[in-house]
This record gives structure tokens, sequence and C-alpha cells, in this order.
């Protein structure tokens, strides 16, 4: 039997290129869909100095003892973003299945990147299928990271 090493990277979420509003969100509508989706999130918001924008700060807990932190600026119609820090691509695979499922408006708004990726020069984000499972999913974020892992 062939066991697969998770590691750890930062994951980032997008709406289609071109179309930053096609989430139609906020993050005080987010704040909310986590509220619903997720036991006792932990959120905050704050002024983001990089982007001069208010951004929502988010911890979630995925699974039983298993917490993700995230950030999400949904300034749109041009400009929108949730970011995972330091998770696995299983963890990545079940937020994403989320937000394409149960927060985005369609399931063909949702692209994807990791910080794997863009530190190999890769910055533009891949596009998350509009069906399968979390593992379908979190197969996917790792054959994206695979292929970034020399």
């Amino acid at each position: 039997m062939t066991m697969y090493i998770e590691f750890r990277t930062n994951f980032a979420f997008h709406p289609p290129e071109g179309h930053g509003g096609a989430w139609q969100a906020t993050v005080e509508s987010l704040e909310r869909a986590l509220r619903e989706a997720f036991p006792d999130p932990v959120v905050g918001y704050r002024r983001s100095g990089v982007h001069e924008m208010t951004v929502l700060d988010f911890e979630i807990e995925l699974a039983p003892d298993v917490w993700v932190d995230g950030t999400a600026a949904l300034t749109g119609p041009d400009y929108a973003y949730i970011t995972l820090t330091d998770v696995t691509a299983g963890e990545a695979g079940v937020f994403a299945v989320w937000l394409r499922d149960s927060f985005a408006p369609q399931p063909n708004l949702v692209r994807f990147t990791s910080s794997l990726a863009m530190a190999n020069g890769e910055d533009t984000p891949s596009p998350l299928p509009a069906e399968g499972s979390r593992d379908d999913v979190t197969g996917l974020l790792r054959r994206h990271l695979d292929a970034f892992d020399d």
C-alpha cells in the first residue's frame, strides 16, 4: 500500500479571472456562511496594509481537532480571494468542496493556486472542477502540489 506524505502549504481560492464579483459575496456574507457551516469559528476583521482594504481573518474546525486559518478579501467587482494558511491538500480539499458547493453561487466559479506553485513561477490559478467528491478534489490538489514539488 502506497502512503501519501502530506506536507503543508498555503492555498488560495479565487473567482474566475476578470470576474472578481462572481461570488456575489462580501466578507460579511462569508462570515455568516462560515458560522452556519462550521462550529464556533473564530473571526475578526482588520485593515490590510498591503491591499488597503478590510479583510476577514478566520479559524474554522473542519473536523474534530482539525483547525485551519484563513483570510478573505471580497471587495468585488474586480478583486476577491480566500487563502488558507499552512494546510494539507486534504484540509484544503474539504474547504474547497464547501466553497464550491455551499458558498459560490455556481459550482464552476472557483479557481485555486498554492504558494508552492507561485514560488515556482506559476501565478495563474487553475479551475476547480464543478463536480467531484472531497476525495476527487483532494487528489487534484495533491497532483497540483506534486507538479511543483521538486
